[in-house]
């Protein structure tokens, strides 16, 4: 299967995406997909479902470039211990050209597993945290704005209602199918891996 990435207002940006309970050679091919997709798109993390699979799974690497950095697979995350709150610009693949300030803490404790099932339990700090944070939620079914000021979300009204119109445009023209089509088709994934 091609994956390749949704853009708001796709459904399943919304859905909150459900447990892996099984790791298979399918699975970790998507997740090398995943990466691809973040690398070409100049990406530092994508989540499942930003590629229609509602699982709770994402990548991230906080270089961006493939060869350099490090690469996480962070499978079931859990967040906790939150310390510190920070300002920083951030963007989203999901959201093309669409950007605003997002308050994070500034360190965040991950327990979850990598793609061999062994446990991660590790607290990160900085841009990678924020990372983590913006495509943990992802997971959760929220989108970076809505972690914005309303005075913030205001200025990218006239973004998000642009990409709503490309959207809907490509739906009543049959390139993409309706909401309830698109949300009845995740279930496959469902009785695969959650």
């Amino acid at each position: 299967m091609q994956l390749s990435i949704i853009h708001y207002p796709h459904p399943t940006l919304r859905i909150k995406s459900k447990p892996i309970r099984r790791v298979d050679a399918q699975l970790k091919n998507l997740v090398e997909q995943m990466f691809e997709l973040m690398y070409e798109h100049e990406g530092v993390g994508l989540a499942a479902n930003q590629v229609n699979l509602p699982l709770r799974l994402f990548v991230a690497n906080p270089t961006g470039k493939r060869g350099e950095g490090e690469e996480f697979v962070m499978i079931n995350p859990e967040l906790q211990l939150p310390k510190g709150n920070e300002t920083m610009q951030e963007g989203c693949l999901s959201l093309p050209g669409v950007h605003g300030q997002v308050k994070r803490p500034k360190s965040i404790r991950v327990s979850a597993f990598d793609l061999q099932g062994n446990p991660i339990e590790q607290t990160f700090d900085g841009f990678l945290s924020r990372v983590i944070q913006h495509e943990n939620d992802h997971i959760d079914g929220m989108m970076f704005f809505d972690r914005m000021s309303e005075e913030s979300q205001r200025e990218i009204e006239e973004p998000l209602e642009e990409l709503d119109a490309v959207f809907r445009g490509k739906q009543e023209s049959g390139a993409i199918d309706s909401d309830p089509k698109l949300v009845a088709a995740l279930k496959t994934w469902y009785d695969q891996y959650a």
